[in-house]
């Protein structure tokens, strides 16, 4: 009776808890935060190559 007992509440918070969401939303802010520093550092090379052709 005893291991059905673990059982059961060992199911019930598998079904219940939703840590895979949160670690989807995580995943989800670190990829938008990846392109927009991607975005930034060539933007910053396309700004410094520019800058020294123009001196």
């Amino acid at each position: 009776m005893k291991k059905f007992t673990f059982l059961s509440l060992a199911v019930f918070f598998l079904l219940t808890l939703t840590s895979c969401d949160a670690i989807g939303t995580i995943f989800k802010a670190g990829m938008w935060w990846g392109f927009i520093l991607v975005a930034a550092v060539i933007a910053l090379i396309i700004w410094l190559f520019t800058r020294g052709r123009n001196s």
